[in-house]
């Protein structure tokens, strides 16, 4: 194992958190909020961890191997999510470091959960700082280190691999890099397009870029309490147009900057994560049509709820903790189906789902006719067999890790409701989910050891479980 080179892409990545919390300070001196020094602090501890490895460490052999891959992504992500909860611990505005991690954890993973109860209370440079963690994680830490900085190695594919959602990886040009910076910009010019839009709603430009940030890493973290409800019904229908863009893989993105439009709408995964958006929406909102004075209404917080929900962003226009159980069981499956591969979206992912239920059809058609050949394709390319075994058993491990956080939780004095979306909500980076953790409410009233495990679940969940699972193993750390 490359140690040395696992040293320094960490200690590199210490030099980028500095580098990034400049601008949550620059919000903070711009209002004359005191929470500048919790920033400056934070900086200055970060270019210390940073600044020895990078300058003392450089590694000889600068390659990247699979586990190299998942041990750099899986301590990155933690030790950003602890520098991430100095400045909220120091500050004094989460004293609970417990707490101020599950924060943090919660913006980086893009899930949306909190223990805030009043966080209009927060100071602006913290409320942005929450939000920008979503932007960062959103399209990954990684993954902007390799846009940003010179290119690891010609092995750094295992990084993007660890840390990209989904079950297929493809590059879009033949380096790493540039991959890397095609992703960024459609993500940066995607983000600023919203807050064009939103500025052009009358919202004004804190809560805008705030906003964006949200949704464009699929987070759901606001400067309201009562998250998107206060706002126009104008302002609603960007951020659900915006949250189901989100969703969308960003290859196919690029497909359509490239001029390949066919290639676009000849996605499976695109056209089955429409179709479930739009089946979706006319269910909930039938359901629901009797709770609001207008159809227009319920057809308005039906596709808020729906694109919120299945692209794991968390945002809330009503409390649809109050809606039928019919409604709820749907908003339910679509936790835990999520959008796209390649998204900035949590949950088992649509490609997934399409690839399982085409195992099914396989394995009930080998059955009526054991001789034939069967093979199962994915946008008109034959899948290989290790791809398939790949996604029964990343299947199988995250109903197993399921099961185990519902376990974990179950010590709580909550209610099954309550604990059991507790898990898929945190497990699938969604956040809010029904009962005491419902869109009004959070996480607080969880005990630190609960809040631990679902911190871990969050990061399991944005990670995929494996690279996490795989730095714990003893195994892993022994020279190959």
């Amino acid at each position: 194992m490359n140690h040395r080179m696992i040293f320094y892409t960490i200690s590199r990545m210490m030099l980028l958190a500095a580098v990034l919390l400049i601008l949550p300070l620059a919000v903070s001196l711009i209002y004359g909020e005191a929470c500048y020094a919790a920033f400056l602090w934070t900086l200055g501890i970060s270019l210390i961890l940073g600044l020895p490895g990078t300058l003392f460490c450089k590694p000889k052999k600068k390659l990247i191997y699979v586990k190299e891959g998942f041990l750099i992504v899986t301590a990155a992500w933690l030790l950003f999510s602890v520098i991430g909860a100095l400045p909220f611990v120091i500050s004094g505005e989460i004293p609970n470091f417990v707490d101020a991690f599950f924060e943090v954890v919660s913006g980086l993973t893009t899930t949306g959960a909190s223990i805030l109860a009043n966080v209009e209370e927060m100071s602006h440079g913290l409320l942005f700082f929450r939000s920008f963690t979503h932007w960062i994680g959103g399209m990954g830490v990684l993954v902007l280190v390799m846009a940003v900085l010179p290119d690891l190695s010609g092995r750094s594919i295992h990084i993007l691999k660890a840390e990209m959602p989904g079950p297929i990886f493809g590059k879009l040009v033949p380096r790493i890099k540039d991959t890397a910076k095609i992703l960024y910009i459609i993500y940066f010019a995607l983000t600023l397009l919203e807050i064009f839009l939103l500025l052009l709603g009358g919202m004004n430009l804190f809560e805008s870029v705030t906003h964006a940030f949200g949704t464009a890493g699929t987070g759901g973290f606001g400067v309201k309490a009562d998250s998107i409800a206060s706002y126009s019904p104008y302002l609603q229908w960007v951020i659900t147009i915006f949250m189901l863009l989100f969703g969308i893989n960003f290859n196919l993105f690029y497909l359509l900057l490239i001029g390949k439009i066919r290639a676009f709408f000849r996605s499976a995964e695109l056209r089955v994560y429409l179709g479930i958006f739009v089946a979706a929406v006319i269910l909930v909102t039938i359901n629901v049509l009797q709770l609001y004075p207008t159809f227009a209404e319920a057809l308005r917080h039906s596709a808020f709820q729906v694109s919120s929900i299945m692209t794991t962003t968390g945002y809330a226009t009503t409390d649809f903790n109050l809606w039928p159980s019919f409604s709820k069981v749907i908003l339910l499956l679509l936790m835990s189906i999520g959008a796209c591969a390649g998204s900035t979206a949590g949950g088992l992912k649509v490609s997934r789902v399409i690839i399982l239920f085409r195992l099914i059809h396989r394995e009930i058609r080998q059955l009526l006719h054991p001789r034939s050949v069967n093979t199962i394709k994915l946008d008109g390319k034959q899948l290989d067999e290790t791809t398939l075994r790949s996604v029964s058993g990343y299947f199988a491990v995250y109903m197993l890790t399921t099961a185990m956080i519902f376990l974990l939780l179950s010590f709580e004095p909550f209610d099954l409701e309550t604990n059991l979306s507790a898990t898929f909500a945190c497990f699938n980076n969604i956040g809010p989910g029904f009962g005491a953790v419902g869109p009004v409410s959070n996480y607080a009233a969880y005990s630190p050891f609960s809040k631990i495990a679902l911190s871990f679940a969050m990061l399991m969940g944005r990670l995929e479980i494996f690279p996490l699972v795989l730095t714990f193993l003893p195994g892993t750390w022994k020279k190959n």
